[in-house]
């Protein structure tokens, strides 16, 4: 049985991952979101014969220890670990503030730092981290206005995954990003009301359920853009 840490697991792409995870094979998850009460709400749904374990953490906090401890007691071994949890301010660059800035770098850069931190000693040979970016942190893709810290907080997760990659070879362990177009989710919806995204969160869960399981056999150190649509 496969042992997977997944953050922002609560909604979304996360969630729909996590569900997608569970019915390709019986697994243990270990689900990590804001909300306790999303996270209640999988216990009823996840496939019969995987295990769930939940844990309500914000990736913006300054202590990671709690979150740490809770990995450590609830299992040995992690076998993929999928950085999925993401914040997203869209403000014209003259309106952006320092707060804009930290909680951008905190949630979105400095939560995978530290997530791949806390989880690569329980890591081994074959291991997959997966971390998701986003076409606007895709070098050469089209920008939009109004994305210029989210864009850049994406960009920085791309570099760390090459980064990374590069440092974790030998161990064997794979580390890849995944740059998102649009999908249909409350982020994006919150963001921009009165655009239709072409993909639902449930298609892209499971492209990211099927990637995580197998893309670490077939890609190491790569951003490999995931859209339908962004240039």
């Amino acid at each position: 049985m496969k042992n997977i840490v997944i953050t922002g697991a609560g909604r979304g792409i996360g969630k729909e991952t996590l569900l997608k995870m569970a019915q390709l094979e019986p697994v243990k998850i270990l689900a990590i979101s804001r909300s306790a009460e999303q996270l209640e709400l999988l216990q009823s749904q996840i496939s019969k014969g995987s295990e769930l374990h939940i844990y309500p953490f914000d990736l913006g906090s300054d202590d990671f220890l709690p979150l740490q401890e809770w990995l450590h007691q609830h299992t040995a071994r992690i076998d993929i670990l999928i950085n999925n949890a993401g914040y997203l301010v869209a403000k014209p660059f003259a309106g952006l503030t320092s707060d804009d800035f930290d909680i951008l770098f905190r949630v979105n850069v400095r939560g995978i730092f530290k997530m791949c931190q806390i989880c690569l000693p329980l890591m081994n040979h074959g291991g997959h981290i997966v971390n998701i970016s986003s076409m606007g942190g895709f070098q050469g893709s089209v920008k939009f206005p109004g994305l210029s810290l989210y864009s850049a907080s994406k960009g920085a997760v791309s570099v760390f995954t090459e980064s990374l990659a590069a440092e974790l070879q030998e161990q064997g362990i794979a580390v890849n990003a995944l740059a998102f177009g649009a999908v249909d989710t409350d982020m994006l919806r919150a963001a921009f009301p009165q655009y239709k995204a072409p993909l639902s969160a449930s298609e892209m869960g499971e492209f990211v359920a099927d990637f995580a399981m197998n893309g670490g056999k077939f890609f190491n150190g790569k951003v490999l853009p995931v859209s339908s649509s962004t240039p």
